[in-house]
């Protein structure tokens, strides 16, 4: 098939993350196509298993959280080290995580890049690049050729994108490796396995019945191992070691090999290539944060990059992405390497994993550390004042001129939204009036934070397209010109 050969944007890999972007992008009206390696959209194998707070909240901003939580399962899945973390107590209408395989979240979201008519082409890798002044040329396996204003690396831990672009991706060096394996047991076996999870010196294992007669398998290496591709051989021999036997374990649908490794991209853009998701942040999957991570990477970067190929902000908008993305996932890069560390089955380490458990039973440690493990606490640096500054905004019941609303309704389109909740009519922002709503609002709930509480209600609230507080006013409107011109591009002279 020949493809056409220019779009806006161009996205290697239609993953979470990649998926995710394509959508935020078409809201905004860009031309956007996806190149992925994968032949057709079905995944070969569970993988990760859960949605955190707040990308179920992520979801909700679009319209589309209920076809997640119509196929998944809401319960508490939060932990720090295997100490689990409940939130149902914070003030959010997501105050649980989402059981929900990875191999069914792509799906659901697939359906989504669907009826946006989102062109992926299927069956093709990005085998180079090179980038001028007003775009990038790539070139496809298949010997096409694209351009594109933008291209976007959402490719993986291997990613090619990025170390085609140059970019270092430094870090910590992996001191443990894992197999993880869906596979099918001996017919003939009678013995019934021991399911969940056990430990020896070495690590924890698993096993955990899936649909279809499927068995989900998890062992630790007896040493480092860092291939990426595991044998059957290497699995049976694990299970063996710690359970005597290997259950006669056959027919592996999907079989990989994971470590603790720990790294992240230098930077998140090198002029007009941009990276998002494990492209551009890989640790340990504790706490099951990577998948999350990506997504709200892509809902970060979605609207930025939408203004800037549709000239209504400046390039520098972009730097915005990285300067803000960048601190989250080093937090979280750290948050695992400690969770590594209290997972060690050493004397010592389960020594230290036993006082934390005794911390987080208290109840300021187990709201900042539920709070971080579910992305809930995130906070932006716009500066000093009203705590509401640079967080997320809560899904408030709002009263508007048209009835009543949920803050989250008022986003499905992406765009950003100016509540007043004072005098009506008392802002003019008539030279945004393209770019930003403006409604007037009132709300007679409390205003709460997770790990804050309660907080003062605002006059008023600019809210960016991905829900976070860019400009808090009272009786005063003082900087909020200059919120508007640097999110949301200069004002269109009448």
């Amino acid at each position: 098939m020949l493809l056409p050969s220019e779009h806006d944007v161009v996205i290697v890999g239609a993953g979470p993350t990649g998926m995710m972007l394509a959508a935020e992008l078409t809201l905004a009206g860009i031309d956007v196509a996806i190149v992925e390696r994968r032949a057709n959209s079905e995944l070969v194998g569970s993988r990760a298993g859960g949605l955190q707070a707040r990308t179920l909240e992520v979801l909700d901003l679009r319209g589309i959280v209920d076809r997640f939580l119509a196929e998944g399962k809401a319960m508490q899945i939060g932990g720090f080290a295997h100490i689990p973390l409940d939130i149902s107590d914070f003030p959010t209408r997501h105050n649980h995580g989402l059981a929900l395989w990875q191999k069914d979240f792509e799906r659901i979201l697939a359906a989504w890049i669907d009826e946006l008519s989102i062109p992926i082409y299927r069956g093709r890798e990005v085998t180079g690049f090179t980038q001028d002044d007003t775009g990038v040329n790539i070139t496809l396996s298949d010997n096409q050729s694209l351009r594109a204003q933008y291209l976007a690396g959402c490719d993986g831990a291997r990613s090619v994108v990025r170390k085609t672009a140059g970019i270092d991706f430094p870090g910590w060096d992996p001191t443990i490796s894992h197999i993880l394996a869906e596979v099918e047991l001996a017919p003939q076996w009678n013995q019934e396995p021991e399911w969940g999870l056990r430990h020896d010196a070495f690590g924890p294992y698993g096993l955990s019945k899936l649909d279809g007669g499927l068995v989900r398998a998890f062992v630790t290496d007896s040493q480092l191992n860092r291939s990426s591709e595991p044998s059957l051989q290497d699995l049976s021999e694990a299970l063996i070691r710690v359970y005597g036997t290997d259950y006669g374990v056959h027919s592996p649908v999907w079989i990989t090999r994971f470590t603790d490794a720990a790294r992240q991209a230098q930077t998140y853009r090198y002029r007009r290539i941009l990276l998002a998701g494990d492209a551009a942040h890989i640790h340990y999957p504790a706490g099951g944060q990577g998948l999350n991570l990506g997504v709200q990477d892509a809902v970060n970067l979605g609207w930025k990059l939408a203004q800037v190929v549709n000239g209504i902000s400046p390039e520098s908008l972009l730097d915005t992405y990285h300067a803000e993305r960048h601190p989250v996932a080093a937090r979280v890069l750290q948050n695992s390497l400690a969770q590594v560390a209290l997972l060690r089955r050493d004397d010592r380490s389960q020594a230290a994993r036993k006082v934390v458990a005794e911390l987080l039973k208290l109840e300021e440690p187990r709201k900042q550390y539920a709070a971080a493990m579910s992305g809930l606490d995130i906070i932006y640096d716009f500066g000093q004042g009203h705590p509401l500054l640079g967080r997320r905004m809560p899904d408030l019941d709002l009263i508007t001129p048209v009835g009543s609303r949920r803050v989250f309704e008022l986003l499905h389109t992406a765009r950003p939204v100016l509540l007043n909740f004072g005098m009506p009519g008392s802002f003019d922002i008539t030279s945004w009036a393209d770019r930003v709503q403006q409604i007037d609002a009132q709300c007679a709930g409390p205003w709460q934070l997770p790990v804050i509480g309660p907080v003062s209600a605002p006059g008023a609230v600019l809210i960016r397209p991905d829900g976070y507080v860019a400009w808090i006013g009272d009786k005063s409107k003082a900087g909020l010109r200059d919120a508007l011109t640097s999110w949301f591009g200069p004002a269109v002279r009448a």
